[in-house]
């Protein structure tokens, strides 16, 4: 290895380590706000919140020294800051809960804290075991057979919560594998197609200026709109069908760069949702809130039993203004149980304004940014698609649950990435940035010059 090569790790790292700084500043500093605005004084706990959020950035940036050293300096710090923007926010919504006990909610705050930890550790776990990710390469069918059984099983064996079924029970624990198998979908779409991608791209019939897909490979695009489909009738999960069938046409046009298989799937999808839509009642009725959000005010929606979450959301956003009322300042306390699931992103924007709402959609856009450089800088086919797929998984996702919220699209019940409550969506996000990191430092080990 050249000296140049040498010396472009400890910048890197530097460099990192400087990001991490100023992630425990913010957090920790967003902790004292919220303790002295809602309470008068420091935080009970402000000690022992300080350590964690400081070792959540030591250890894995000293792990990703030894094991991925070449690895893009922004990934894990801007990971790392949504994080404890997440926990800082569920800590004042746990201030508010504890105030006020007829609202019957639970804590979430230092259950968070922990499933962070596990993340991380699964995250380092990753990149130990993990030293090549063309390894995963070898094993696609295995993996989309695992992910087609965690995906079903939510159907059969899974609890009915907030009207659809995405959770399994395992005791006291709640597990939502659909947070995994987007990751493993990623892995089998970027496999199948790397080795199909020809096929794909130089056979088929043209209609119209396009070149429409021919029967045999347009069989995996219907297969998954069927999946797609039965999700949406047996789990009523309308989050989890958009990101699936949406993952798949992106990478689809990524691979062979035509713009058949997106009108194919836009087609699809439309079909869809207006045939699913118009006959499962849970989807219905998320669509008539959509579309009349006040109604709830009404005594015609309330005997009608709409939802006023999502009026409440537009209510919370309106209030919040430019800058917001201030951290600790709000009433999130009235979309209830929502506040600390997808609706947290409503406590940003009352808190924090559109200022506070635009700076986390922009640390979303920077991470997703990131994957997609990594896509570019990658040498191997499938670890571009592999790492275009996660940065895909991870804006879909975030597209689908700020749309929600805001009113754009019908409320679809998924976690917020990394700020939101649920140990199934921080572990799996966790993962996301493991494999992003090792294909950054694959990718860049095999751009530096090697000496002779």
């Amino acid at each position: 290895m050249s000296f140049a090569a040498f010396a472009q790790a400890p910048n890197r790292r530097r460099t990192e380590a400087w990001l991490l700084g100023f992630v425990v500043m913010i957090t920790v500093g967003g902790y004292v706000y919220t303790g002295l605005s809602m309470q008068g004084q420091l935080p009970s706990g402000l000690a022992g919140f300080a350590v964690a959020v400081s070792l959540l950035a030591l250890v894995p940036h000293l792990a990703i020294r030894r094991w991925a050293s070449r690895a893009d300096p922004l990934i894990l710090p801007l990971a790392l800051l949504l994080t404890g923007l997440g926990l800082v926010l569920l800590h004042r919504l746990d201030l508010t809960y504890a105030a006020k006990p007829r609202l019957k909610i639970a804590q979430a705050g230092s259950g968070q804290l922990v499933w962070t930890v596990i993340g991380m550790a699964v995250c380092i776990a990753v990149l130990v075991v993990l030293r090549d990710h063309r390894w995963l390469q070898r094993y696609i069918y295995v993996t989309m057979a695992v992910a087609l059984v965690l995906l079903m099983a939510p159907a059969f064996f899974g609890a009915d919560q907030f009207g659809a079924k995405r959770w399994i029970m395992l005791g006291p624990l709640s597990v939502q594998p659909g947070e995994f198998v987007k990751i493993m979908i990623a892995v089998f779409f970027a496999g199948y197609l790397t080795v199909n991608r020809d096929t794909l791209t130089l056979t088929g019939r043209r209609f119209l200026g396009m070149r429409l897909p021919p029967g045999r490979q347009l069989g995996p695009i219907v297969t998954i709109w069927i999946l797609s489909l039965l999700v949406l009738i047996f789990e009523r999960d309308l989050g989890t069908s958009l990101i699936f069938f949406g993952l798949f046409v992106i990478m689809l046009y990524l691979a062979t760069e035509r713009t058949s298989w997106v009108v194919c799937g836009l087609l699809m999808a439309v079909v869809g949702a207006a045939v699913v839509g118009s006959m499962e009642p849970h989807v219905h009725g998320r669509v008539v809130a959509w579309l009349h959000p006040m109604d709830a005010f009404t005594p015609t929606g309330q005997k009608a039993g709409i939802s006023e979450q999502l009026g409440q959301a537009l209510f919370s956003f309106g209030s919040g203004g430019i800058t917001g009322t201030g951290l600790g300042q709000g009433r999130p306390d009235l979309i209830g149980f929502a506040g600390n699931s997808d609706f947290i992103l409503t406590t940003v924007g009352e808190e924090l304004g559109l200022a506070g709402v635009m700076a986390v959609l922009l640390l979303y856009a920077l991470l997703a940014q990131r994957g997609l450089r990594t896509a570019l800088v990658a040498r191997d086919p499938f670890g571009k698609l592999l790492a275009t797929g996660l940065a895909g998984a991870l804006l879909l996702q975030v597209f689908v649950v700020t749309g929600g919220v805001m009113g754009l699209i019908p409320l679809t019940g998924k976690a917020l990435p990394f700020l939101a409550k649920g140990g199934s969506s921080m572990v799996a996000n966790w993962l996301m940035v493991a494999l992003l990191i090792r294909i950054s430092d694959s990718a860049q080990r095999r751009r530096e010059p090697t000496a002779a």
